[in-house]
C-alpha cells in the first residue's frame, strides 16, 4: 500500500520560512502570493492491511508518535491506495 501524510505547523504557530518563502516570491514579482505556510509530505510504502481503517489507524500512529510534533504540528492522512 501507498500512503502520503501532509505534516503542517498549527495556525498559531509562527512560520518564519513560509514568511522567507512569501517574502521572496514578493521579490521576485509574485505579488498575488499573500501568505506561505510551509510543510512536510511524507510518502510511505505499507505492508498491505486488512482494510483503509486499519492502515489510516497506523498512519495516525505513526504520526503522532513521529512525524508530527503534536505541540506545534498537526498532521492529514491525504491518501491511501493499494
Amino acid at each position: 500500500m501507498k500512503a502520503v501524510v501532509t505534516v503542517t505547523l498549527k495556525p498559531d504557530v509562527l512560520d518564519p520560512q513560509g514568511q522567507a518563502i512569501q517574502h521572496a516570491a514578493r521579490f521576485l514579482g509574485y505579488d498575488a502570493v499573500r501568505d506561505v505556510r510551509q510543510g512536510k509530505r511524507f510518502e510511505l510504502t505499507l505492508e498491505p492491511a486488512a482494510d483503509r481503517e486499519e492502515a489510516a489507524a497506523l498512519l495516525s500512529e505513526l504520526a503522532e508518535k513521529l512525524l508530527a510534533n503534536p505541540v506545534i504540528e498537526d498532521f492529514r492522512v491525504e491518501s491511501i491506495e493499494s
